[in-house]
């Protein structure tokens, strides 16, 4: 479950947009679950299904642990088969050409604690842009800015949810949103592509939270 925002900006009525976007963002945190609740989560396994066409819908687990482990395994032919994931020095993917999972050197690896938690400590800045409608829903808009990396987030103006990412050319959206152990999650998990080779649709059906105790989990050799 992914990032979030910061803010250095400039003049006076600039300064009243900063404001803003620290206040969407507090508010975000707040009835997703409250900050302490959020940084005492400590790991997460999710269930459900991935839809990859129109006819391609597998079941799948996530397993995710502090600070970046994770591990994602899908059932395919009632077979489970690790498709990637990162054991905290190497990621690892599926090579479907030699049918097994190989250390990947580019792996991208996310943090385990979304970029919302103490994102001026983490070196972020935040940037109100204003208000897009995302569906149906009115939401603000805010960048998040690190470096020269700029992520977009969209949060329905009504219940501050996140509803909307864009990332590196990639649109993940965010729906059907449950609550588990006191912290708020959305169970429809929606990416999109340029390209459409990496669009995929996780509808999840349960989540655990705080489950995982070792990191043998996430152990791929």
């Amino acid at each position: 479950m992914k990032k979030l925002i910061y803010s250095v900006l400039v003049g006076s009525s600039i300064s009243m947009y900063g404001q803003n976007a620290k206040d969407i963002i507090n508010r975000n945190i707040e009835v997703t679950g409250g900050v302490n609740k959020w940084t005492a989560l400590n790991s997460t396994i999710l269930y459900g299904k991935v839809v990859l066409g129109p006819k391609d819908e597998f079941p799948i687990k996530i397993y995710q642990k502090r600070p970046n482990l994770s591990k994602t395994v899908v059932t395919i032919n009632k077979k489970e088969t690790i498709i990637e994931g990162f054991d905290g020095k190497k990621g690892y993917t599926m090579n479907y050409n030699a049918n097994k999972l190989l250390e990947n050197p580019t792996y991208i690896v996310e943090n385990f604690e979304n970029d919302f938690i103490d994102w001026e400590k983490k070196g972020f800045s935040v940037k109100y842009v204003g208000k897009e409608k995302v569906g149906n829903n009115m939401c603000y808009k805010i960048e998040l800015i690190n470096n020269t990396k700029t992520t977009q987030y969209y949060f329905d103006t009504n219940t501050y949810y996140l509803l909307k990412e864009i990332n590196n050319n990639e649109v993940i959206s965010y729906s059907n949103f449950r609550k588990v152990e006191n912290l708020v999650f959305p169970f429809t998990i929606e990416q999109n592509t340029p390209k459409k080779d990496g669009d995929y649709i996780i509808r999840v059906s349960k989540m655990e939270t705080n489950k995982i105790t070792d990191d043998n989990t996430f152990k791929f050799r």
